[in-house]
């Protein structure tokens, strides 16, 4: 793998994997401060409709920005980059002052489709989709500044802002939460509200971070553009066309989790109080499902958004310098780190769903069998996130548009009749079946286009499976021998019981791969140390 490939998507997947851990254990405060389901669902009904404005108010112009820098970078163009982000700042602007002023108009009608017959009422999902709307105004140009730094293939920027912004949220979130609910004694909706309010919060840091590290940079990127070439002629009008037609994918792309849990919101909790089940009981599945458990199952996901950012500007660069070969390196290298570790991690979710969610969130039958049941699916939407990224990469958008709209399309038409008969799980299948026939799709595409052959990934994937299957017995037999003394539903002894289990799964992972060759392959000379001290060679 290249140095630059793996420098850049190290940096990034430390940030990124960091932010998104944080972002995965407030949730455990936040659950037991907020108190359950009921507020979560709340949360819900307003978060998710934001993040699909917000990638509406962005337009995928960062990440596209990012990847047409790198582009002009690459040509010597550096003048041409810094006209590009400049106009593409005042459209930023302009996007997220109108995103915000629909999304808070409008806010009741939003709130009036996602509502569920005894359950949430129209007044308090209005309140919270127009309080989370705040942050439109200022995290599309916050983005902007990201993609900048990534298109001069600059990731520590984008991993330190990141952070920062989580921390600032998850601080301002359960403060306010506790405050208002178990100080003065308000109401669900004004903690929900602010728990929203507190993108805006994390934004606003977030953009202080990256400003400040702009005005360090300032002198050495003014010295790239004065010795810029300045041999390509291209008007401003250009510029934005040609980041507005490659931003769209990235539109879509970024959307695709948002529109799939959107899509539970509309209909998941309805199709099972049309079954019977009343409002408050679906409202809770919806929540344990669309919230609780995406969370969790994020964690390997992380790996892979981390990997399809870092990927777009870099394969960029090489497919338009005419390097296919190096384009294909960067492929195969991509697929086999983000394969290894996102099979195993996934399916030992799934395998240890039930003390995993009691660690989380206390013992709860549906949501463990939820979390067991979807977890493995969560490789296939690593995989959209990767496969996706590579199209943008090779100039083959329309078709990374057309592998999602096929993919919710097959969501939405399975959505009610699996629900109906297979209850909750019938809603993740249907996810889960979304995301397989987006990855399908464009695996066939890269197949045609990058002139890609996946054979000897295939042969990686079966070892890797290989392997998997191996640890996944040798963990079946931890955990139930574990479980012959210790609680399973009570958070202590179930964290034990992760904690051994898991490590001994990942322990013998390693020592299988190391034998069978992989482990040095992905992790390289450099790991020598470390697998000559855990006795792994």
């Amino acid at each position: 793998m290249s140095s630059k490939l793996m420098r850049g998507t190290a940096v990034l997947t430390a940030g990124t994997l960091l932010s998104k851990i944080l972002g995965i254990l407030y949730v455990i405060p936040f659950y037991w401060i907020a108190g359950g389901e009921q507020a979560t669902i709340l949360y819900q009904y307003g978060y998710v409709p934001y993040q699909i404005f917000l990638n509406i108010a962005t337009a995928g112009v960062p990440l596209a920005v990012a990847k047409y820098i790198s582009k002009y970078n690459s040509l010597n163009e550096y003048a041409l980059s810094q006209r590009l982000y400049r106009s593409s700042t005042y459209l930023m602007i302009f996007t997220g002052i109108v995103s915000f002023l629909i999304m808070y108009i409008f806010a009741p009608i939003l709130a009036g489709m996602q509502e569920v017959s005894g359950g949430t009422s129209i007044e308090d999902i209005t309140t919270v989709i127009r309080a989370v709307s705040f942050a439109l105004l200022i995290i599309p140009v916050m983005s902007l500044l990201r993609g900048y730094f990534q298109g001069f293939h600059s990731m520590g920027p984008s991993a330190v802002s990141q952070v920062i912004e989580q921390i600032a949220r998850i601080v301002f979130l359960l403060a306010s939460t506790y405050i208002v609910l178990h100080l003065i004694g308000g109401s669900l909706v004004t903690a929900m509200s602010l728990a929203t309010f507190a993108a805006f919060v994390g934004a606003f840091f977030s953009l202080i971070c990256l400003i400040w590290y702009y005005r360090k940079r300032k002198p050495g990127i003014q010295k790239m553009i004065a010795g810029s070439d300045n041999k390509l002629r291209v008007s401003t009008f250009h510029l934005l066309k040609e980041i507005s037609i490659s931003a769209v994918p990235f539109i879509i792309v970024g959307m695709a989790m948002s529109l799939y849990q959107q899509i539970d919101l509309f209909t998941f909790a309805r199709v099972l109080t049309y079954d019977g089940m009343d409002g408050k009981t679906a409202e809770d599945l919806l929540s344990i499902f669309n919230f609780s458990v995406q969370k969790i199952i994020m964690i390997p996901g992380t790996l892979a958004l981390a990997f399809s950012m870092t990927l777009v500007p870099l394969v960029a660069a090489s497919f338009h310098k005419g390097r296919i070969r190096e384009v294909h390196h960067h492929l195969t290298a991509v697929f086999q780190v983000l394969l290894f570790l996102v099979v195993p991690a996934c399916l030992g979710i799934a395998l240890l769903a039930d003390p995993l969610y009691t660690i989380f969130y206390g013992y709860n039958a549906d949501g463990s069998m939820l979390l067991q049941f979807f977890a493995p699916f969560a490789i296939f939407f690593s995989l959209f996130s990767v496969t996706a990224a590579i199209l943008q990469g090779i100039d083959e958008q329309r078709y990374t548009v057309l592998s999602l709209l096929l993919g919710l399309l097959t969501k939405s038409v399975l959505q009610m009749p699996l629900i109906l008969l297979l209850g909750a799980k019938g809603g993740a299948l249907a996810t889960g079946l979304g995301y397989i026939v987006s990855v399908v799709f464009t695996i066939f595409i890269i197949k045609k286009y990058a002139k890609y052959s996946f054979k000897y990934l295939l042969r990686r994937l079966l070892l890797i499976l290989g392997i998997s299957a191996v640890m996944l017995l040798s963990v079946w037999i931890i955990y139930h021998g574990l479980i012959l003394f210790l609680n399973p539903h009570a958070r202590l002894t179930a964290l034990v019981i992760v904690f051994v289990a898991a490590g001994f799964g990942a322990y013998i992972y390693a020592f299988l791969a190391a034998k069978a060759g992989l482990l040095n392959y992905i992790l390289g000379n450099r790991m020598y140390k470390i697998r000559k001290k855990l006795h792994l060679i």
